[in-house]
């Protein structure tokens, strides 16, 4: 009696294949879907940090400023024709200074300075004393996560003293 040799094959149908695709595909979309996400956490907060920086640095040179010339609208406008520091994200912000006599305002000074790089001068005080000036300095800008609209600012109250 003979048998015939009954070959047992065994593979992948189409449609397995076709599966196993899909999967793949499904997981590596997923994996740079989820890097993409981290790359914009990254990126908002390196914008975050430099608002931080932008409003801590235009604070500072207007502190270093003697009273005379902070009290002089344009010398705050050319102080703000050049970004507060160098990080690439700076100039795509707005920047607003505000200087009001303290405590009592007659008036408020304020300057913006636009994502262009043009510099206003939005409104002028009367006076701004000549002893104690409030200064407040804003950056804003949009963010790169979902478009956000995002402020950092700051506020302090110079003197007409001497520096030692």
């Amino acid at each position: 009696m003979k048998l015939s040799p009954k070959g047992n094959t065994s593979g992948t149908t189409l449609v397995e294949i076709l599966v196993a695709t899909v999967l793949l595909a499904s997981f590596f979309a997923s994996l740079f879907e989820a890097n993409a996400l981290c790359l914009r956490y990254i990126s908002a907060s390196k914008q975050a940090v430099a608002g931080i920086a932008a409003v801590q640095d235009r604070m500072e040179v207007l502190r270093n400023s003697d009273f005379s010339s902070l009290t002089t609208t344009s010398y705050v406008q050319g102080l703000l024709g050049s970004p507060a520091n160098a990080s690439e994200y700076v100039p795509s912000m707005t920047e607003i200074v505000k200087l009001a006599a303290y405590p009592t305002a007659n008036g408020t000074t304020q300057i913006t300075r636009h994502t262009d790089g043009s510099v206003t001068v939005d409104s002028t005080a009367t006076s701004l004393g000549t002893s104690l000036v409030k200064v407040d300095v804003s950056d804003s800008w949009t963010s790169v996560f979902n478009g956000r609209s995002r402020t950092e600012q700051s506020s302090t109250v110079i003197s007409n003293g001497s520096k030692k």
